[in-house]
């Protein structure tokens, strides 16, 4: 409310003057939400989401990992289908809504540094964004050109989910070795057998997605490990939550993995064994 939010690149700083409340019922009904939370502080978040919401408000929520709208409106056998482990008693799915979805991979290098105060590191900026049916509806387009007007590079794509999967799945290999090793981005992608460590959870990754429906990722393997050396010195965002000593996006991403394993049969050794370290780094159970 005093310094408004403020947003530093390395092309300069942006200041927005924006209407801040902790009580979502004065706003009132939106056009557009942007859930900008982890994905662990959703559920939580509902009942101050709920005044936002009319009969055509549009939900852009989180997909750091596999979202709870997923299966709406995907065709075939799992057409609909909820998973409890990731979206417990089905509370997002009733709130939000699977109709109001859009999703956004929000792929950009940033970090809070203060309150108010968002860093963005590097090159990488990018939010593909996409109905879960694949059509280019009018509130699709309208979205897409209000973002690119403010320069967040919203390309419309028809294989949403594939872009989740990619996203994601940069997520899943590089934010724990980030937290194993307590090193940027730079430092991981300059040692040749991290990489290799990332290349077998990637190929593994990538095989899980394939299972579910996913054929092919819109970006590469090699063009993935391009992309985390072009953000440069970043610190992933699960090794800021832990050194600010917040609740890390672990349970999200590994409940991902696990529910989509359960459905297809696929095995992840290497991701597995990653993971395992992980939770035992940060004393989590499981």
């Amino acid at each position: 409310r005093r310094q408004g939010l403020r947003l530093h690149t390395p092309q300069g700083e942006t200041v927005a003057r924006v209407r801040a409340t902790d009580t979502p019922a004065e706003l009132g009904v939106q056009d557009i939400v942007f859930i900008a939370l982890k994905q662990h502080q959703l559920t939580p978040a509902l009942p101050g989401l709920q005044p936002l919401l009319g009969p055509h408000t549009a939900v852009v929520p989180p997909t750091t990992g596999i979202p709870y709208w997923y299966f709406h409106g995907l065709p075939g056998a799992l057409s609909g289908q909820r998973i409890d482990r990731l979206d417990p008693g089905g509370a997002q799915w009733r709130t939000l809504g699977p109709e109001r979805a859009i999703g956004c991979v929000y792929w950009v290098a940033t970090e809070v540094v203060a309150p108010g105060f968002v860093q963005h590191d590097g090159k990488l900026l990018r939010f593909p964004i996409g109905e879960p049916d694949g059509s280019s509806s009018p509130r699709l387009q309208h979205l897409a050109e209000a973002m690119n007007a403010a320069g967040l590079n919203a390309q419309i794509v028809p294989d949403i989910r594939a872009w989740i999967w990619a996203k994601m799945i940069s997520s899943l290999c590089w934010n724990p070795l980030a937290v194993l090793t307590g090193a940027t981005l730079d430092r991981l992608c300059a040692d040749a057998d991290t990489v290799a460590q990332v290349r077998r959870m990637m190929e593994e990754a990538d095989a899980l997605a394939a299972a579910t429906g996913v054929p092919r990722l819109p970006i590469g393997i090699d063009e993935r490990i391009a992309a985390a050396r072009n953000a440069g010195a970043h610190k992933m965002s699960m090794l800021q939550d832990v050194e600010r000593g917040r609740a890390p996006e672990l349970a999200v991403l590994a409940d991902s993995l696990h529910a989509m394993r359960e459905l297809t049969g696929v095995a992840t050794p290497t991701i597995d064994g990653v993971y395992g370290l992980l939770r035992l780094r940060l004393g989590a159970d499981r």
